[in-house]
């Protein structure tokens, strides 16, 4: 696997609120933290109704005399990760992996822009910061609701002073993607962060900008969609058999606990190894993730159990028949 996970525990030290709705919490691994890429995230293990689950969070700069901070925002759709993580008090135990990067970034350019929605401002302090070092040429764009949830301001204000630009919807000053990313002079790399809809618009201009994939770096969050996160159910096309997937699992964890064993990597909806066929569709499809063309989202032929959810039922095969499902004759 690409992303194996090496754990180890880690004792909560602080927590402190950067908005309303963002709750920075500072741990100490038990094992000592090597140096990591800018933009590195962990995995956290999280108990939801009792039941074992883990979830990604990146962290806010570099580490720093042993502690790793992350920043985690309390979403009200979610499946329940920003809860738990909200209960957690100094002084409580809670494993981690070792901090790993998905940004796949050339550092040797010398035009650089960051863009982030929301929470994905998270790993682009350690970003930040590492391109001002090298003295590259940087703006950074933040997108936000309001600029009460500008969570980091201060830190990238003083990072950045005028190379900062707040983009707060309640101020009328909404991010222009297109303008923004067609402005840049050739050559430069674009590094984003946030929502899926900011996510699949930035793509979409780059590609009709002509411009290189490889210079638009991106890190998604799964839990964003176009569709709410509800109940839905799966049906096995093989079988017959249906399985509720509940508004805080997975598509991906339901299978594989009523016995389906889909293979995995990412679990972020970026490597496609877990997609199954879509053989029929009752409702509609939210695909959640950012492995498939828009035009393949568009025939729904595949979709990506790890991160993409539905609306109604959506019968799929998993390649298992039934003479090879657990308990079969």
């Amino acid at each position: 696997m690409r992303f194996a996970e090496q754990w180890t525990s880690s004792t909560v030290v602080s927590t402190r609120d950067l908005t309303p709705s963002i709750r920075e919490i500072v741990l100490e691994p038990e094992a000592a933290v090597a140096a990591c890429p800018p933009g590195s995230h962990i995995n956290v293990a999280v108990l939801i109704d009792g039941r074992p689950d883990k979830r990604s969070y990146s962290l806010v700069g570099a580490p720093e005399r042993g502690h790793l901070r992350i920043a985690v925002r309390l979403a009200g759709d979610s499946r329940g990760g920003s809860r738990a993580m909200w209960e957690l008090k100094p002084g409580q135990r809670i494993d981690i992996t070792r901090p790993t990067s998905l940004f796949e970034i050339d550092w040797s350019r010398k035009h650089y822009t960051l863009i982030a929605g929301g929470i994905g401002v998270t790993p682009m302090l350690g970003i930040a910061a590492a391109l001002a070092r090298r003295g590259a040429d940087l703006t950074m764009h933040y997108s936000v609701r309001s600029r009460a949830d500008a969570a980091l301001h201060d830190e990238l204000t003083g990072l950045l002073g005028g190379r900062l630009r707040i983009h707060a919807g309640d101020e009328g000053a909404r991010l222009d993607l297109d303008a923004t990313l067609r402005a840049l002079p050739e050559g430069a790399v674009a590094v984003l962060c946030g929502p899926l809809r900011m996510l699949e618009a930035a793509r979409a201009v780059w590609h009709q900008a002509g411009r290189p994939a490889s210079d638009l770096c991106f890190e998604t969050f799964g839990s964003s969609g176009r569709l709410p996160t509800t109940e839905f159910r799966v049906r096995i096309a093989a079988t017959g058999n249906e399985i509720v997937v509940p508004h805080d699992r997975s598509m991906l964890d339901a299978l594989n606990a009523a016995g389906f064993e889909v293979i995995f990597d990412c679990e972020r909806g970026e490597c496609g190894v877990c997609a199954l066929d879509v053989t029929a569709v009752d409702g509609e499809i939210d695909h959640r993730d950012v492995f498939f063309s828009d035009h393949q989202k568009h025939d729904s032929a595949k979709m990506c159990t790890c991160v993409s959810r539905a609306r109604g039922t959506v019968t799929i095969d998993t390649l298992y028949r039934p003479d090879q499902l657990p308990g079969a004759a």
